[in-house]
């Protein structure tokens, strides 16, 4: 299993302890932040972050109740709360400056994050690549939206029966079928004492709210946008990503071809080349 290690610790304004890293040797090198969705962690960006601390300084985090970060009983991890943690995270990155304003690359749910921090709280960055994100409605499928609506009794699963659910779930991500070592990467963090209520719990407070008080200013976006979308993505079908970027001004939109929602394991190396290409764009 490839090693990811999270070595560095932020405690929000609400208390909740962050873990994050930052890859790439050169302080000097533009930044790139890059935000992960749900179920996952910052670990499904291991391999593009590595490859991207060539020419940029990398980085990456795990959002409160998700991977290494803190999971606790009545933790608010709404995407409206996520973006206002976003925002904190920038300011101790000291990347909120007119000369430091970070290149974002945000995936599935992070995508409304990074959205909702830039549009709502005015986060600034330099461009904006978006991978299978959550953004239009509606969202939600109906397995999503059934643990959502149960999440205590499904919270009392037996710890067998739930990771069973939490591992199919989760490989349903994939269109090319995850390695079992990844798979199990994913799935642990959800299979603690801790961690199986906080499962239901981030379904349970997500609805389309969050994307609802944003859809309709996506036409405002002044800046380099990309959209990438797995063509066999059976979360979010590959429409949405065509109606995505015809609502971003100017978005270019990259289809992997091969690649379900989870594209940074289904097609790693031309994820990677895209999203390099478009962060050494000029302009």
């Amino acid at each position: 299993m490839t090693r990811w290690l999270l070595d560095r610790t932020f405690h929000t304004s609400s208390g909740d302890e962050v873990r994050w890293a930052v890859l790439g040797e050169d302080r000097a090198a533009p930044p790139v932040v890059l935000l992960h969705g749900t179920p996952f962690s910052s670990y499904v960006w291991r391999g593009v972050a590595r490859a991207l601390a060539a020419r940029h300084r990398v980085f990456v985090w795990d959002m409160p109740g998700y991977g290494a970060s803190q999971q606790r009983a009545g933790q608010d991890v709404t995407l409206g709360a996520q973006a206002r943690v976003f925002g904190e995270l920038l300011a101790h990155w000291e990347l909120t400056g007119d000369r430091t304003p970070p290149a974002v690359v945000a995936h599935d749910f992070g995508g409304c994050v990074a959205l909702r921090a830039h549009l709502l709280h005015g986060a600034r960055c330099s461009r904006l690549a978006l991978v299978d994100p959550v953004a239009l409605a509606p969202w939600g499928s109906p397995t999503y939206r059934l643990l959502g609506a149960h999440a205590e009794v499904f919270g009392r699963l037996p710890p067998p029966l739930h990771r069973a659910m939490v591992r199919e779930y989760v490989s349903s991500a994939s269109h090319q079928g995850l390695h079992p070592d990844v798979r199990e990467r994913l799935v642990e963090p959800w299979c603690t004492e801790q961690g199986q209520p906080a499962f239901y719990r981030q379904i349970a407070q997500n609805d389309q709210r969050f994307t609802d008080e944003v859809q309709g200013r996506y036409g405002r976006i002044d800046l380099p946008t990309l959209v990438c979308w797995g063509a066999q993505d059976s979360w979010i079908p590959l429409a949405k990503g065509r109606e995505l970027a015809s609502l971003i001004p100017g978005a270019r939109l990259h289809v992997v071809e091969g690649a379900g929602h989870l594209v940074q394991e289904d097609a790693p190396a031309e994820l990677t080349a895209a999203l390099a290409s478009f962060l050494g764009a000029g302009g």
